[in-house]
C-alpha cells in the first residue's frame, strides 16, 4: 500500500468538476428520487448504474436515497464497490493500492486494513493501473460522500470471473455487519429505446429471479452481478427493483441508449 490519494479521473465528464456545482447536482437528484418502499429486512447489497450523472443520476439516487434512510440503523462502517473494467484488461478481480480517493468534495479514505484481509483470504491482485483510468467506481463516490461520508471504501474491480468466486466474496462479506456491498453496473448498451426497454425488462427478470446468467450485452457489470444473484439464492434473500430508465428518458436521445437499473438485496 501507498499513501498516495487516487485523483478523480471523470470529473468534467461523468459529473462536475467544481465543488459548489456536484454537490448541487448530487441533492437535486436526491431530492427528486421518490421515496423508497419500505423493506422488510435490513438491505444487504446495492444495485447501481455508472454512466454520466446526468443520464444514470437519476437512478442511482434511487438507491442511494434509500441508503441515506437505512444508514442510521445500521452497523455499517464501510461499502465494499464492486464493478467492472472499461480501460484496461483485467481477469480476476483486484484491488487498488491507494489509501484515499480524491473527487472535487473531497478524499474518501479506504479501509486498508480490511482490503489487507480481503487480498490474503481471497489473493487478490493490487492493480492501480486498471483503477486509475475506470469510472464505473469512482461516479459512486459523490453520492457516497453527500450520503455517507462516514463510510470508508473498499473498491473492487472485477474482471473475467466466474460467479461462484465472486459469491463466495460477497458471502464473505456479509458475515461482517459493518459491510454493506454496491454492485456497479449500467444494463443494455446502444439499442433504439422500445428495444432497450424490452431487453432491460428482460434482465429485470432474470435479476429478480436471481438467476446468475446475465451476460455483458446485458450488464456491463455482469460477472460481479451474477455473484452477487449466486449468492443472494445461496442465502435465501430477495432483490427488488428500485427503478428503471435509459438515457433516452433522461438526457440524451433514443436513437441509441444505455439501461439503467437500481436494485436493492435484502
Amino acid at each position: 500500500m501507498t499513501a498516495a490519494i487516487r485523483p478523480a479521473a471523470v470529473a468534467g465528464m461523468f459529473y462536475p468538476a467544481s465543488a459548489p456545482a456536484l454537490s448541487m447536482l448530487v441533492d437535486d437528484l436526491l431530492e427528486r428520487a421518490k421515496e423508497p418502499e419500505q423493506l422488510p429486512r435490513q438491505p444487504r447489497a446495492l444495485v447501481v448504474p455508472h454512466a454520466g450523472l446526468v443520464y444514470s443520476g437519476p437512478i442511482a439516487a434511487l438507491a442511494y436515497r434509500l441508503l441515506q434512510r437505512e444508514l442510521p440503523r445500521t452497523q455499517w462502517r464501510r461499502v465494499v464497490l464492486l464493478g467492472p473494467n472499461h480501460r484496461l484488461p483485467l481477469r480476476g478481480m483486484a484491488l487498488p493500492e491507494e489509501e484515499g480517493w480524491h473527487t472535487p468534495l473531497g478524499d474518501t479514505p479506504l479501509d486498508v486494513p480490511f482490503m489487507q484481509q480481503l487480498q490474503q483470504t481471497f489473493d487478490l491482485a493490487m492493480r492501480s493501473d486498471v483503477h486509475l483510468p475506470e469510472h464505473s467506481l469512482e461516479v459512486q463516490l459523490p453520492f457516497l460522500q453527500r450520503v455517507a461520508a462516514g463510510l470508508k471504501l473498499v473498491p473492487i474491480l472485477v474482471g473475467q470471473t466466474e460467479a461462484d468466486w465472486v459469491a463466495r466474496l460477497v458471502q464473505y462479506l456479509w458475515q461482517d455487519p459493518h459491510t454493506l456491498v454496491l454492485i456497479s453496473s449500467d444494463l443494455s448498451h446502444y439499442h433504439s429505446w422500445q428495444e432497450a426497454w424490452r431487453l432491460d425488462e428482460l434482465t429485470t427478470e432474470m435479476i429478480l429471479a436471481r438467476e446468475p446468467q446475465l451476460g455483458s450485452e446485458q450488464a456491463c457489470g455482469c460477472h460481479a452481478l451474477n455473484g452477487l444473484l449466486l449468492a443472494a439464492r445461496q442465502e435465501k434473500l430477495e432483490l427488488r427493483c428500485l427503478g428503471q430508465c435509459t438515457s433516452g428518458d433522461t438526457a440524451g436521445d433514443k436513437t441509441q441508449v444505455v439501461g439503467y437499473g437500481a436494485y436493492v438485496c435484502f
